[in-house]
């Protein structure tokens, strides 16, 4: 099995910016996208975007489109979450996830195998 492990959380002000790192290893060779998804305390854990792990495709989430950007290095095994314009909202435990099956990019959790134990983003007004 793939092993996730997130990094990068912290506490930032309102329209400041952060960029979360997920670093995946072990089987590896099998992963179709990685994703990352939030869950706010009370919430549902909810999508947030993805990315196809050997094309250019993409998917976002309608609340951080044109703020959060998704990205990828294969070579290092790194998928990266560039978030700007932070916003209280935003405030969320943010979770990285490995897809395996070739079914198109999911946008739900139970499309995805493995995940990673979370880091913490807190966004202050």
């Amino acid at each position: 099995q793939a092993q996730l492990v997130e990094s990068g959380g912290g506490l930032v002000q309102a329209g400041g910016s952060l960029r979360l790192s997920c670093a995946a290893s072990g089987r590896t060779f099998n992963i179709y996208a990685m994703g990352w998804f939030r869950q706010a305390p009370g919430k549902e854990r909810e999508f947030v975007s993805a990315i196809s792990w050997s094309t250019t495709n993409t998917e976002y989430a309608d609340s951080v489109k044109g703020r959060f950007a998704i990205s990828r290095d294969n070579a290092k095994n790194l998928v990266y979450l560039q978030m700007n314009s932070l916003k209280p909202e935003d405030t969320a435990v943010y979770y990285c996830a490995a897809q395996i099956l070739n079914i198109g990019i999911a946008t739900v959790p139970r499309g995805y195998a493995y995940w990673g134990q979370g880091t913490q983003v807190t966004v202050s007004s």
